[in-house]
């Protein structure tokens, strides 16, 4: 094992808990790695406005976790992205199966849990086309629309409360009596005049072609069914299903202890029953689980991790030798910006003073030329791109603009592409104004192409540039904080293989895109015009969605 590092302690899961124990752990000065399959934040992300976290009064769930993340980065804390598969916990060395191979002295088991489904006739089918599970990420396509919320505990309120902002109406559908939650959480649904709450009622079954097109809901009291069908000028409707959350203890409750519903058992120090194995967060039998809780267990388990690991070294004779590590870049640091909202029509600058610094210390690891080239039309949104375009360019000397007029065979308008240092077109485009969050995407693609670029496995870098011609196009919504993770990961693609394209669109820009493919939901993936990949992605799927795609 000489040649294998072994890290004091790993942690799996990169929410709330997993971060809180990364700062404890880093702070301790411990040999820490996180690891994190999916989005850095967990729920936290889908998460519109945070009201309960101590001395914060309110705040974007994202903007939180990245506060987070930054104080762990700050400790020399890592993160890597990878899917745990498969787990060796005995004994005084563990080692985590995923892409690669992971040993640890220590383990704190961080993973969280994921949204529970109902499985009602046409759940699965609709999901993507009308059932959703983030009202950050989708309540947008909403706008003007009914949309039903499926759930009677905090985040069926709160995000029945956040949707009212875009959807003509909300009708929130609880099984129970009355809400779960806490009164003041419970009153922003109940005294929101945009809101209707049918208590004591479940969904029965959805129905559609394409869309949603019926749902039929039934009083639990009395066994009554009813129904809804939008109207002709509507042609759907929108659900959002909160009705709380399933472990994600896959392969782990054949050796952990757990309930019956798969939480894993823990003591007050938050160990499991196998030593050097540790549990914290939404992932443990608990009466609470919100954000300050897991954070709570995180910071236990990561300190009871210190005794243990300490404990063994002193029984296994190998030196104790700790000191601070230096900071670490937060995983997508550049994909992380200051977020600044845009009118319908914009007014004023792009980029506050704030945002300016962000972007410049950036760009100043840039090496090449970059050309950004607007093909515009008449249209106040191709005079809006060009202005930011423009301001985007003068924040720094390797970055250029250029306008040409379109000619008539672009299906999405107003367009933005990237040329290299030679005036080569790169693949990479955005259809649309790349602000709200998708400005990570962009900074990132400019980050790719002229600087050091986001690191990637070297095997996987290798399955990208054997890829045939591949044509992916990512619908988004700006608000989506998934959305840049997806398109990111495909323009980086594109930067590597001049055979790969890859294109942003606003979806609200473009509704006939999402009417002839049918999206209700972001991001949404489409590679060579196949079947539409709903979702957050990692680089790993995605590419082996080009590859399935481009299969003969």
């Amino acid at each position: 094992m000489a040649d294998k590092e072994i890290y004091d302690t790993v942690i799996i899961g990169a929410g709330p808990a997993g971060l809180s124990a990364a700062i404890y752990a880093g702070r301790a000065t411990m040999d820490t790695l996180v690891i994190e399959a999916n989005q850095v934040g967990g729920q936290v992300t889908t998460t519109s406005v945070v009201w309960n976290y101590p001395a914060v009064e309110k705040i974007d769930g994202t903007a939180l976790m990245n506060q987070m993340q930054q104080q762990a980065a700050n400790f020399g804390v890592q993160i890597v992205h990878d899917q745990i598969t498969d787990y060796e916990l005995e004994g005084d060395l563990k080692v985590l199966h995923g892409r690669h191979d992971y040993y640890a002295r220590s383990v704190i088991i961080a993973a969280g849990a994921k949204p529970r489904e109902l499985s009602f006739p046409g759940e699965q089918q609709f999901r993507g086309h009308g059932i959703a599970f983030c009202s950050t990420c989708d309540g947008e396509l909403f706008t003007g629309l009914q949309v039903f919320v499926i759930g009677g505990g905090y985040a069926a309120a709160e995000e029945a409360d956040y949707l009212t902002r875009y959807a003509k109406h909300v009708t929130v559908i609880s099984r129970e009596a009355e809400f779960t939650c806490a009164p003041l959480t419970a009153a922003r649904a109940l005294n929101n005049p945009k809101i209707d709450v049918k208590f004591n009622t479940e969904i029965v079954r959805v129905t559609g072609k394409d869309y949603l097109e019926t749902a039929v809901f039934k009083n639990n009291q009395t066994g009554k069914e009813f129904s809804y069908q939008p109207d002709s000028s509507e042609q759907t409707f929108g659900i959002f299903i909160y009705i709380g959350t399933q472990p994600a203890t896959a392969k782990l409750t054949k050796i952990l202890n757990h309930d019956e519903h798969g939480y894993l058992k823990a003591d007050a120090a938050l160990a499991t029953n196998l030593p050097g194995v540790f549990a914290a967060g939404d992932i443990v039998v608990k009466p609470l689980r919100q954000i300050v809780t897991a954070a709570s267990d995180g910071a236990v388990a990561a300190t009871s991790a210190e005794h243990y690991v300490t404990a063994l070294k002193q029984r296994l004779q190998i030196p104790i030798e700790r000191k601070q590590k230096s900071a670490t870049k937060p995983v997508g640091q550049t994909t992380r910006l200051a977020e600044k909202s845009t009118a319908i029509v914009h007014q004023g600058s792009w980029f506050d003073a704030k945002l300016q610094q962000q972007l410049k210390s950036i760009f100043e690891r840039l090496s090449q030329k970059v050309t950004l080239q607007v093909l515009s039309d008449s249209s106040q949104k191709s005079q809006e791109l060009q202005s930011f375009v423009k301001e985007f360019c003068d924040l720094d000397r390797h970055l250029d603009y250029q306008v040409r007029t379109a000619t008539g065979e672009e299906n999405f308008l107003p367009l933005l592409e990237l040329l290299d240092q030679q005036q080569n077109a790169t693949g990479i485009r955005f259809a649309g104004i790349p602000t709200g969050h998708e400005l990570n995407s962009l900074v990132l693609a400019v980050y790719n192409l002229a600087g050091p670029g986001q690191e990637l496995a070297p095997e996987l870098i290798e399955r990208i540039k054997a890829l045939p011609v591949t044509k992916i196009k990512i619908g988004v919504a700006l608000t989506c904080h998934f959305c840049p993770d997806v398109v990111s990961t495909c323009q980086h693609m594109a930067a590597i293989n001049p055979n790969v394209s890859a294109e942003m669109l606003d979806l609200q820009l473009f509704p006939e895109l999402r009417q002839a493919k049918h999206i209700m939901s972001v991001p949404a993936t489409m590679i060579n015009d196949r079947p539409v990949i709903f979702g957050s992605q990692t680089a790993e799927q995605l590419v082996a969605a080009c590859e399935s795609a481009t299969v003969k």
